[in-house]
This record gives C-alpha cells, sequence and structure tokens, in this order.
C-alpha cells in the first residue's frame, strides 16, 4: 500500500466540492450503485478532500478544547484501490478563549504520534451522503500510539484525555450518530428562527424530522446580515447541520459568496423578480422544501410563492415565515383594516384554505379557481408561520356532487 499525502493542503472552493457532493449523493443511495466508480472520476484525492471537510464539519471539533490547553491531533488515513489518503486533524486552543480552531495538513508518517483513524474512502462516503440504513464501519481501524489497533480505555492512555474526545467526535459523525434536535441546532448556529421573536423549530421537527435522512434540494430566501457580504448565513448553517445529504440554496438581493460552503450555495437574486426566480428555479430545482424569510412584504411573497411552487416537487413542503407583517402597514406595507385582502399574505393564505376544499364547494361561480386548487394537500398554520404541503388534491368529494345534482334538479 502506497501512502499519498499533502492533498489537504489548500482549502477545496465551495462550488467544485458542492458538485462533487451531488454526484456522490447520486452513487450512495442505494446499494446497486458503484461507488468506487464514481470516486475514480471525481479523483480519490478530490473526494478525500470533499469526505474530510464534512466530517469535521460535522463533528463541530471547532468548539472541543481541552481545560488545559492541550493540542490534540488525529491522524485521518482514507483508502482506495490500495493507496492511502492521510491528513492530520488537528484541535488546537485559539489564543487565551476555550475553544477549538480546526487545522488540517499532512504530516509525515511519523511526524508525531497520533491516534489514527482509518477506513476505506467508499464506505466513508456511503456513511456520510447514503441513506443511514447503509451506514457501515466493517473496514475501520482505531490505532492508538503504543497500542494495537482497539480503542483502549482512557485511563490506559498516554495521551490527555482531549485526543480521546477528538477521535469520539470524528467517529460519531462517521457513524452518523448525531441526536441532536433543531432548537439546539438553532441556537448553535445562532439563528433568530428561535428566541424572543419565534419558535419555529419545534413546528419545523414535526414537518422536516421525517424527511432529515432523504436526499433533498432546499432553498431558503433570504441570508441574513443585510449588507455584509459575510454577515448572516445562520440558517443557511443549521440547515446543513440538519440534513446531512441535502444541498442548501440560498437566495438574497446582496451578494453572500462569501458564506459559500459544501452543499451551501449562495445566490444573488431579488424575490420581487419573476424572471429572476424563474431561471433560478430552471437552474436549481426542483426543491423539496422551499423557505421564505426574505423581506416579508406581501407583494414578494407572494410573486415568490406563484414564481417557485411550480418548482417544488409533489409532496414538497413550501415555508413562509413571518406572517404577522401581512398586518403591519408601516415598514413592510401590510393591511391591519381588510383581513381577508388575497393582496397581502395573509389574505392570500385564506384563498388557498378555499382551495384546498375546492371540490366541495356546491357553487361554481362561489370563487375564482387557482392553479394551485388541485395542487396542495394541506397547509398548516402556526403563530406566524405557514407550511404547505404539495400534492395531488383531487380525490373528489361524493357528497358535494350528489348536492350539486340535487340543485340542479331542482332549478
Amino acid at each position: 500500500m502506497t501512502v499519498r499525502t499533502g492533498w489537504a493542503d489548500q482549502p477545496l472552493a465551495a462550488d467544485v466540492a458542492t458538485d462533487a457532493v451531488k454526484r456522490l449523493l447520486a452513487a450512495t443511495s442505494t446499494r446497486d450503485n458503484d461507488v468506487s466508480r464514481v470516486i475514480d472520476a471525481l479523483g480519490a484525492e478530490l473526494t478525500a478532500r470533499v469526505l474530510l471537510d464534512e466530517i469535521v464539519f460535522r463533528a463541530e471539533l471547532d468548539d472541543l478544547a481541552s481545560p488545559a490547553g492541550e493540542t490534540a491531533s488525529v491522524i485521518l488515513d482514507l483508502a482506495h484501490r490500495g493507496n492511502l489518503l492521510r491528513a492530520l486533524i488537528t484541535v488546537r486552543p485559539k489564543g487565551t478563549e476555550v475553544y477549538g480552531e480546526v487545522a488540517r495538513y499532512a504530516p509525515a508518517a511519523d511526524e508525531l504520534p497520533a491516534p489514527v483513524v482509518r477506513q476505506e474512502l467508499s464506505e466513508v462516503a456511503v456513511a456520510l451522503f447514503g441513506p443511514a440504513e447503509l451506514t457501515s464501519a466493517a473496514t475501520r481501524t482505531i490505532q492508538w500510539p503504543g497500542h494495537e489497533v482497539v480503542v483502549p480505555s482512557p485511563e490506559r492512555l498516554a495521551l490527555p484525555a482531549i485526543f480521546y474526545a477528538t477521535v469520539q467526535r470524528i467517529v460519531r459523525a462517521l457513524d452518523r450518530r448525531d441526536p441532536v434536535d433543531l432548537t439546539e441546532l438553532a441556537v448553535r448556529c445562532g439563528t433568530d428562527k428561535w428566541g424572543a421573536l419565534h419558535q419555529y423549530p419545534r413546528h419545523y421537527q414535526r414537518h422536516f424530522g421525517p424527511l432529515r435522512d432523504r436526499r433533498l434540494t432546499i432553498l431558503e430566501i433570504g441570508i441574513g446580515g443585510y449588507h455584509d457580504p459575510e454577515q448572516g448565513g445562520a440558517s443557511l448553517r443549521m440547515w446543513r447541520h440538519y440534513f446531512p445529504r441535502a444541498v442548501i440554496y440560498g437566495l438574497d438581493i446582496v451578494d453572500k459568496r462569501p458564506l459559500d460552503a459544501p452543499r451551501v450555495v449562495t445566490v444573488r437574486g431579488d424575490q420581487s423578480k419573476t424572471e429572476q426566480l424563474e431561471e433560478f428555479a430552471r437552474r436549481h430545482g426542483p426543491f423539496d422544501i422551499v423557505i421564505d424569510d426574505g423581506s416579508h412584504v406581501s407583494r414578494d411573497v407572494l410573486i415568490s410563492f406563484r414564481a417557485l411552487f411550480p418548482h417544488l416537487r409533489p409532496e414538497g413542503l413550501y415555508v413562509i415565515e413571518d406572517l404577522h407583517t401581512s398586518y403591519w402597514p408601516e415598514v413592510f406595507h401590510g393591511n391591519d383594516e381588510n383581513l381577508d385582502d388575497p393582496r397581502y399574505t395573509v389574505g392570500f393564505l385564506k384563498t388557498l384554505v378555499d382551495g384546498l376544499h375546492h371540490e366541495e364547494l356546491l357553487r361554481p361561480e362561489a370563487r375564482e379557481p387557482l392553479p394551485t386548487d388541485t395542487q396542495i394537500t394541506g397547509l398548516h398554520l402556526y403563530h406566524n408561520l405557514v407550511v404547505i404541503e404539495k400534492g395531488r388534491n383531487t380525490e373528489g368529494s361524493p357528497v358535494a356532487d350528489l348536492l350539486r345534482e340535487e340543485r340542479a334538479a331542482q332549478q
């Protein structure tokens, strides 16, 4: 077996990494796909770098530090067709603050005594990007300095406990063991979807939980951080954590490309411009989840819905946040007089409720039909939040049919 080093020296461009992830997601989705063939096409080095970034992200090593301030290093060996790609993951204190800073580089084989986690590249790819039930550790070994390829107890280690904790975090990421719920992730990532203003994660958990292990394409309108290109993106980071097999797009009127990361793509666009939204959707859709956390101005919200809902997959979810702005004339140009006005977000949602029951209406002229009448199977309204389910709404209504016939016979 040959050992190749040096492949992790430079950061990988986010767009290159995301394109590689898309191919790995497709290759690892079933037992039948030849993952090794796709790795050969991508290149083992590129694949290993993508997987390394994903492991470090999921292991959350940046918040791991030793109270005593020790530095911990773990060698990660990824094997493919007789070659070994090696990187060193180092967690060290940053200044006097008690949290870790992750550094990655390729050491010589005997540079320092560090634990070695070794696993086949293809098995790691499936573990990270395939369905959870396909996760395996059959080829994994863990070797500690001075020990056989076993995991000794911390008491037997001639190393600070921070080494043991670092290995645990890496193994947890490889095994897809992440019990953290969405509320905790919202707090960790610093998104305002949870806090004094909103309590969205508990509702999202209800609707998104069953989808968490699926391959998804997610769009969120509005990235945050206002006009600073390097600020915002907390929600995108939260979705990247919560959906391990998703590619997440963020759309914002400000260029936010500095926030791009593997599986996270930001695009500059105006949600009030139908043509821009449709072009974006043709290029990056269809979507499984769309979340509108943009301007919150009703006109923009409705333009976005009409442009993007056709690009939502069947059984997809369309979410609109901050419904309260529909009632606020100041700042958000809302309406607090005619609450049923369909030009405003909440009034428009009321028309969708009627559309949901379009087959129950006894008088066809009772309302103007909407294109979405046959495409929405559920609306879940919460405080300041709505989750709209897309699906086929043509199951019929025998009772309504009978009543209509009786009415017609009486006329």
